[in-house]
């Protein structure tokens, strides 16, 4: 039997992650989702039986108290780390994750049917976790750079944390002589501030990942993938107040796709959401990088042209009008032959943003009334109303 401290360090595992799984299943149940699903939550559960078989280690028999405990062990790590990988958009984590735990799994058996000496597979075991553990690592050490504070302190920490792991068991083989109870000890504790830095920080960083999912679709428009409204606003603002400067026009295009009404009722929203990505592809591949796109609404969109001047704009314009009716939207249902109508200015001193736009609309509208199809640019200044 292993010495008392230790032992109850393994029941705070076993509990802490009973408790977590316990957590998930009424957070899963109010939701109306079947409970383990998750990655996350799988591998909870798989550590949370290993620690239990692994507390009555003497009790049980040996196949289930060392083979089977430390294989769930391995899994639940290996999947903790495939849910960091995930959580950071790397979806084909599996490639390699389950493969290495097969292996993991694979070696601990030889290791035990072999009868190897119990210290070089506590040795084994010790360095198998810490390397998935380190794999987890990893995947919060991407985008360095860019990281939050939040990602940052957890790679620190369960980093810090995987090489003590390591280091107690390469001791043990290294120097049994200083593999004493304290070092065990050091271990144990080592894997129960693990867990709760795994625990509490994936649902931190969870957390996070929303916050950032929520901000971005603040500004985003779902369907066609460019800034929306206010999105396009937001980025337009630092650009009209150097547009004021000498030298550095910004030129605004509003363009609004002609007759959309009648696409929706014809073939549904769906074919209609496709003709606005459609579109906005295509205008796409006549923008520069330094452009961008938005939409404000419907079937009406704004293009911010930076550095551009008031001839360039129309061009661009024109380019935009010409592609659009010359390139057919293939949809499930039908081939559509679309047109759109643009009216083009600049950003002037004077302008806000309210009267920025409805220059650009006082000249899409202008289009339109002229007979759609076609381009036309805002007044000048001296003719437009006060």
């Amino acid at each position: 039997m292993v010495p008392m401290d230790i032992q109850t360090l393994v029941l705070a595992l076993a509990l802490g992650n009973l408790s977590l799984c316990a957590a998930l299943f009424f957070f899963e149940y109010e939701r109306r989702k079947p409970f383990g699903m998750s990655t996350w939550a799988v591998a909870k559960q798989c550590q949370a039986l290993a620690w239990c078989l692994l507390y009555f280690r003497g009790v049980l028999p040996d196949f289930l108290s060392i083979l089977l405990a430390n294989s769930l062990l391995f899994a639940g790590m290996a999947l903790d780390a495939g849910a960091l990988w995930q959580l950071a958009g790397r979806l084909r984590w599996r490639r390699i994750a389950l493969p290495a735990l097969g292996l993991a799994v694979a070696l601990f058996g030889v290791c035990y049917l072999s009868d190897v000496a119990p210290v070089l597979r506590s040795a084994a075991a010790a360095l198998i976790v810490a390397g998935f553990f380190l794999a987890g690592v990893a995947a919060l050490c991407l985008k360095w750079l860019e990281a939050t504070m939040l990602r940052r302190y957890l790679a620190v920490s369960m980093g810090l944390l995987s090489l003590l792991i390591a280091v107690r068991g390469l001791l043990s083989v290294l120097a049994p002589g200083l593999d004493g109870e304290w070092m065990q000890l050091a271990g144990f504790t080592a894997l129960y501030l693990m867990m709760l830095a795994n625990a509490f920080g994936y649902l931190l960083l969870s957390r996070e990942n929303l916050a950032l999912e929520l901000a971005r679709l603040e500004v985003q428009d779902t369907a066609t993938g460019v800034p929306n409204r206010r999105g396009f606003y937001q980025a337009l603002a630092p650009w009209m107040a150097l547009a004021r400067r000498p030298g550095l026009p910004t030129a605004l295009v509003v363009l609004k796709i002609d007759h959309f009404k009648r696409v929706n009722d014809s073939y549904g929203h769906p074919v209609g959401d496709a003709v606005l990505k459609t579109v906005v592809d295509i205008c796409r591949q006549q923008l520069r990088d330094s452009d961008l796109m938005g939409r404000l609404g419907g079937a009406e969109f704004a293009i911010q042209l930076p550095r551009t001047t008031l001839p360039d704009a129309l061009m661009v314009a024109e380019r935009i009008r010409a592609a659009v009716a010359s390139l057919p939207v293939k949809t499930e249902r039908a081939v559509l032959s679309l047109t759109a109508s643009l009216g083009v200015t600049t950003v002037r001193a004077e302008d806000s943003t309210v009267s920025l736009f409805k220059r650009a609309d006082q000249a899409l509208q202008a289009a339109k009334q002229a007979g759609r199809n076609r381009v036309m640019e805002a007044q000048p200044a001296s003719t437009l109303d006060v």
